[in-house]
């Protein structure tokens, strides 16, 4: 299975009025992140994209740019397309070298929630001018680029009165793209309401699968969010303005949040409210629970104080199935399946980890150079030969080399020879064949994530794939740029957050020392606005000035004074008040520097960019990473205890060598004593 990030570009085809909204809509998929060239004559690539089931579609287009070898037969080669297991559509490619545009349209019938796409064919190349006998060199290869996308046209299915119809529409991915979904809170919101905004913040992010949109935190009075489609206000009822109130009594409030569904002037609302902070906290964790929000199929629900609102457990024991059923590959010479495989996110792969390969496969294979081989990232690790003896039943393992770095996610890649002895004009002939079992799985011996940069973020903040005890120091008096910050900063936490069950608390003060200690602290704010950031200033790798209005040069980078008034930094410090814990600092010069600056770190994509300790970037949003850190692991024991657990086999070597070292010195004194030479020696020895 290939996970596919699913980066979409939304348009309208009409003006933004009412009318739009039954109008045809456009989105866009593209179908992998980067360009992949495929080898063999028998070639093959999947991906995936969505259909969302508020969609009525109209059309679906795949718009695939390609490229084949200037030595393929255009004759003798061909491309065929498969939407979930069915072939629909075969061409081969036109007599001209470069990039080529094929518009080829989907048939709606074969469409589901979750499509499969397969790109597969025959790249044939001539071996003399009459001779069609097929060659394999790396001259047969396909290009797939990266610009290659489904666009689905389609009209919206206005969502229903209920809270699971809101919640599909307000995380669908043209929604979020399009900036039509908003999370909103009261101008001056308590640390309550940020807790449970954040908190759904971080449950969405879990759900939409949008790479670089985000859906934004902000105020009840922004403007912009006041024109999106669908909106969650956040407030505890004594704070809930005058137009929501109506729809929620105070008697509905009693003991109890209440999340309640209405709509006015063509906008869906969510209101999500309380008497008191805790259960407004216990209400957004409601929300942020994805399956509950999908089973409330109602205008309105409770929740009390007992009401069970965390996210079923991930238990996780380092194994992972890579194929459910068998995945069967068809046709000669090369065959390849690529299996996605995640480790929680605050876990990085350890030495002993293994992959083990399940096969049946034909029994008309021209076995001298039938082959199969295990690729970790693109880098072979092992391979197995295949035999006409074991073909029914066929296993092998291969190990991960020792200290190869994997990252919280990594691709296995499984590459079958299929060789045949007799050759053929074409290579997608129903034989031979071979099959990947259900038994084949990854075995990954993981350990936590010790670093402390950006490369190791936000993992350094989760334990168990939740928030391990998040404090948030925030400005006494926000903006609308500070909620962008933490628009930013959440986006990404929840996105790596696996689970609601996790603490975060806010504060407008600076904690006490006990929390200072035992928590992760993530502070945000110029200076100006936030009293626990100028007093850390000494402790910053970018530091201010004393007027803590710009920033100023250190040992990285020289900064002309009006130019440090302009930028805005992130950077993780090892935190002063317990050396084996993160402390997040994103600030800057005015609120919007900081908020420019929590935007590098609020995807994956760009957090990616940074493998240092520090971010700076100015208002044209150039972009420049540091590292100062000259110890990067933030528990030196953890990773000295690592390193003896992955040298346990030579720590014991090493005491058994010891040992027979010992016991053959002593063997060797006992035998001089035996014949008298340590005697003789002595009696020799000439008197003083």
């Amino acid at each position: 299975m290939v996970a596919i990030s699913l980066l979409g570009s939304f348009s309208t085809a009409t003006a933004k009025d009412t009318k739009a909204k039954t109008a045809t809509q456009t989105y866009t998929q593209p179908l992998q992140n980067t360009t992949m060239s495929l080898s063999g004559q028998a070639v093959e690539t999947s991906s995936y994209f969505i259909k969302v089931d508020y969609w009525r579609m109209k059309h679906a287009t795949l718009n695939l740019n390609y490229q084949v070898s200037q030595l393929a037969d255009r004759q003798l080669s061909d491309i065929t397309v498969a939407v979930n297991g069915t072939k629909f559509y075969s061409f081969r490619p036109v007599a001209q070298s470069g990039l080529q545009t094929k518009q080829i349209t989907i048939p709606l019938r074969l469409l589901r929630s979750s499509n499969s796409l397969k790109i597969s064919g025959q790249i044939l190349t001539r071996d003399g001018k009459h001779d069609y006998r097929l060659a394999q060199t790396p001259a047969n290869w396909l290009t797939v680029d990266a610009r290659s996308n489904v666009n689905c046209e389609y009209t919206l299915k206005q969502p229903n009165a209920n809270v699971n119809s809101f919640y599909d529409h307000f995380s669908g991915p043209d929604t979020v793209v399009n900036q039509q979904s908003a999370i909103e809170v009261p101008a001056q919101a308590s640390n309550a309401e940020l807790t449970a905004s954040m908190s759904a913040l971080a449950g969405e992010a879990r759900v939409i699968t949008t790479e670089t949109q985000q859906i934004p935190v902000t105020t009840l009075t922004d403007r912009t969010a006041q024109r999106a489609d669908y909106q969650l206000i956040v407030a505890t009822y004594d704070h809930l303005p005058a137009r929501f109130k109506r729809h929620v009594s105070a008697q509905a409030v009693t003991k109890q949040a209440v999340i309640k569904r209405y709509d006015a002037q063509g906008k869906h609302y969510l209101i999500v409210t309380a008497p008191t902070g805790d259960l407004l906290i216990k209400a957004g964790r409601y929300v942020a629970n994805a399956e509950l929000m999908q089973e409330t199929a109602h205008p309105s629900e409770t929740v009390r104080a007992d009401s069970q609102t965390f996210t079923s457990s991930l238990n996780y024991d380092g194994h992972y199935q890579l194929t459910t059923t068998a995945d069967r590959l068809v046709g000669a010479n090369h065959q390849e399946r690529s299996y996605f495989v995640s480790l929680p996110v605050d876990r990085n792969n350890a030495d002993g980890s293994t992959i083990k390969v399940a096969l049946r496969y034909a029994k008309n294979l021209d076995f001298r150079s039938a082959l199969a081989t295990v690729y970790i990232n693109d880098t072979a690790i092992g391979s197995h030969k295949l035999t006409a003896r074991r073909a029914d039943n066929d296993s092998f393992t291969v190990k991960l080399p020792k200290g190869l770095a994997l990252g919280n996610s990594f691709t296995v890649r499984i590459a079958l020879d299929l060789s045949v002895q007799t050759a053929a004009n074409s290579t997608n002939a129903q034989t031979p064949w071979a099959s990947i079992e259900p038994s084949s799985r990854a075995n990954i011996q993981s350990a936590p994530g010790n670093d402390l940069l950006f490369s190791n973020y936000p993992n350094l903040f989760l334990q168990n794939s939740t928030y391990d005890h998040l404090v948030v120091v925030r400005p006494k008096t926000m903006t609308l740029a500070d909620y962008r910050t933490l628009s930013s900063l959440f986006n990404l936490i929840g996105n790596y957050a696996r689970s609601n069950q996790g603490q975060i608390t806010f504060y407008q003060d600076r904690p006490s020392q006990q929390v200072l200690t035992h928590d992760n602290v993530i502070a945000l704010g110029t200076p100006q606005q936030n009293a626990f950031i100028r007093a850390l200033n000494d402790k910053l790798y970018f530091q201010f000035d004393a007027a803590g209005t710009r920033l100023i040069s250190n040992e990285k980078l020289s900064i002309e004074p009006r130019y440090g008034a302009t930028l805005g930094t992130a950077q993780l410090l090892r935190s002063p008040y317990n050396a084996k814990k993160g402390l997040l600092v994103v600030t800057g010069a005015t609120p919007d520097d900081a908020a420019r600056a929590a935007g590098q770190i609020s995807n994956q994509k760009n957090v990616a960019q940074y493998t240092g300790d520090a971010v700076v970037v100015d208002r044209d949003n150039l972009h420049r990473g540091y590292r100062f850190k000259k110890n990067k692991l933030i528990d030196t024991q953890v990773n000295l205890s690592q390193r003896v657990h992955r040298n346990r086999q030579l720590l014991v070597y090493l005491g058994i060598a010891l040992g027979i070292i010992v016991i053959l010195l002593i063997a060797i004194l006992m035998l001089l004593n035996k014949h008298g030479v340590l005697h003789q020696s002595r009696r020799g020895k000439p008197h003083a």
